[in-house]
């Protein structure tokens, strides 16, 4: 997760509103979610009519409308647009944080027989590359909450797989031709954001996942549990008590290892077992951490960077012990993309001030920021990358970067 594959070495290290930028294109309304590369076809999503402003009334739900959009790789041009109207009867306003992320927060995930986007309450949706809707899976109404949806769908073989966790405290698998539903594990009501992840644990697939009660538990210090279910059969497999936050950041592993970051703690566990591994499969925690942004392993080392204090993090991936801890000048202020491994270099994007590329080694150094000065918007959503260019979104545009 956040690496790109080898072959894109001819990303910019630097760009500006007259440097590198191959393309922008203008976006129908906000969204946190990241773009999506589908061959020659960009997919992304966005939101518009409500949730514009702070405190947009709750009257005016019924003006919300969510946007898939695809953009031409080469030109930047509209492909298509499919537009979702609110589900009135099953909708709440956001109150307080529709202004931090509203709407379109998960990102959509694509194969060879279309394309699939997540809009919390919305349901589910599949289209086709040409824009034909296939089916719509509406049954993700049952809860709400104020800091509304984020999980992504995950394609695994035949199924297409959500954790809509604060909706319905449940793991849903869904047959991706017809969205029938094939499977579905319960987790409670709790709070997670985070995308599950399939796991390799010595030729077992595992799909793993962080749930806990409430945050109102954390704070009276029940732990958060991760766990794993059959992902062909939503079975459970394990489950492990290791972590006392809510988690945002999605889980991430190498060789059999799965790599969890909360809002103040950190673990690495292995995979596999059954019950409860919590005195089995530790392999160490630690007390660094952030609320939203999901780390990457490079060469031995785990890296990421805090959603609230601007700090970099690295730490050894076999032990947790602490590389580097560097704050990032100038201060990136608020981050909630995740960092994207170019080769030998990571890219992360603030919300406000511009993109900041550091050396992918454990020694902290910065080696550029890059700000589009012209775009005062918001940029929440990881940067995608592709045959050597990088699809960066804000509120306002879809930007292609690149040297051709």
């Amino acid at each position: 997760m956040g690496i790109a594959p080898p072959g894109n070495d001819a990303i910019p290290l630097e760009w500006s509103d007259t440097k590198n930028i191959v393309w922008k294109r203008e976006l129908p309304g906000r969204g946190a979610s990241s773009p999506i590369v589908w061959r020659d076809s960009i997919y992304v999503t966005a939101y518009s009519g409500y949730g514009m402003e702070k405190n947009d009334p709750h009257s005016n739900i019924h003006k919300l409308v969510r946007h898939l959009i695809c953009v031409d790789r080469k030109s930047g041009g509209v492909r298509w647009k499919a537009d979702v109207p609110t589900m009135k009867a099953h909708e709440h306003g956001l109150t307080g944080y529709v202004h931090l992320h509203g709407y379109a927060s998960s990102t959509p995930v694509a194969d060879e027989s279309g394309v699939y986007a997540y809009f919390g309450r919305g349901g589910i949706f599949a289209w086709d590359h040409a824009g034909k809707q296939r089916w719509h899976f509406p049954d993700t109404t049952r809860h709400q909450h104020t800091w509304g949806s984020a999980a992504s769908p995950i394609l695994f073989e035949n199924l297409l797989i959500v954790h809509p966790d604060i909706e319905t405290g449940a793991l849903i698998a869904l047959d991706k031709t017809t969205g029938r539903e094939v499977w579905r594990a319960n987790t409670g009501s709790g709070d997670s954001w985070g995308t599950p992840l399939v796991v390799d644990a010595g030729g077992r697939k595992e799909l793993v996942f962080h749930h806990t009660d409430s945050y109102h538990q954390l704070q009276k210090g029940n732990p958060a549990t991760v766990g794993a279910v059959d992902p062909r059969s939503g079975k459970k497999l394990w489950e492990c008590n290791i972590l006392k936050d809510y988690l945002c950041p999605s889980p991430v592993a190498k060789d059999g290892v799965i790599y969890w970051l909360g809002y103040k703690h950190g673990a690495a566990m292995r995979a596999g077992g059954s019950g409860d591994v919590t005195a089995s499969h530790v392999e160490w925690t630690t007390t660094h951490g952030t609320e939203i942004c999901t780390p990457i392993l490079h060469g031995g080392h785990v890296y990421w960077t805090n959603e609230e204090s601007g700090f970099a993090f690295c730490l050894d991936a076999k032990t947790g012990a602490v590389a580097y801890k560097e704050r990032i000048e100038p201060k990136p202020g608020l981050i909630y993309a995740s960092g994207v491994l170019v080769g030998d270099r990571i890219y992360y994007v603030s919300r406000e001030n511009g993109s900041y590329v550091v050396e992918a080694k454990p020694a902290f150094r910065l080696l550029a920021r890059n700000v589009i000065e012209s775009d005062t918007s918001i940029f929440n959503g990881t940067p995608a990358i592709s045959r050597g260019q990088l699809f960066l979104r804000s509120d306002r545009f879809l930007y292609c970067i690149g040297t051709k």
